[in-house]
């Protein structure tokens, strides 16, 4: 199984999907899109950050019917894409949601023995970083997706 986020930029989860490992990056997010309408209609314009698996002119000609539009990589085969020099610093905020719910939250070690287990599992840990997150957010932190203070 593989988990899908939509996050923000401070790594708060707005919507996900626990797919099977071989299900498509691009078709996962446009059914994410098609559920969660209001990630689209409370925010016109948005510009979400994927990678190089998110190609693709239909792809994106169905982001575009949306009012989104892609930041990602360019792909070998075509040439740099308007805000190529944005992607690495915010690339950084994708990788920490990675590294996040694999390391610390230990999502790879989810000990879930049964398809219900493992969702179980995952869903927690969303909750964890979730309520984290908030927490910064609600007592003026500087570092909203800063764990520190739960490590104990």
């Amino acid at each position: 199984m593989r988990l899908r986020l939509v996050c923000t930029l401070h790594g708060l989860p707005v919507a996900f999907s626990l797919t099977a490992a071989k299900a498509g990056e691009r078709e996962t997010l446009l059914d994410l899109l098609a559920v969660e309408l209001g990630l689209i209609s409370a925010r016109p314009g948005q510009m979400p950050i994927g990678d190089r698996n998110c190609f693709g002119r239909t792809f994106e000609d169905q982001l575009a019917e949306l009012d989104i539009r892609l930041l990602r990589p360019a792909c070998k085969s075509e040439p740099e894409r308007p805000g190529a020099p944005l992607f690495k610093p915010l690339r950084e905020a994708i990788e920490w949601v990675n590294e996040t719910f694999k390391g610390r939250l230990n999502l790879e070690r989810h000990r879930g023995h049964t398809p219900g287990g493992v969702i179980a599992r995952v869903m927690q840990h969303i909750l964890a970083l979730t309520a984290a997150i908030w927490h910064n957010d609600h007592t003026g932190q500087p570092l909203l997706r800063s764990l520190t203070a739960y490590d104990h």
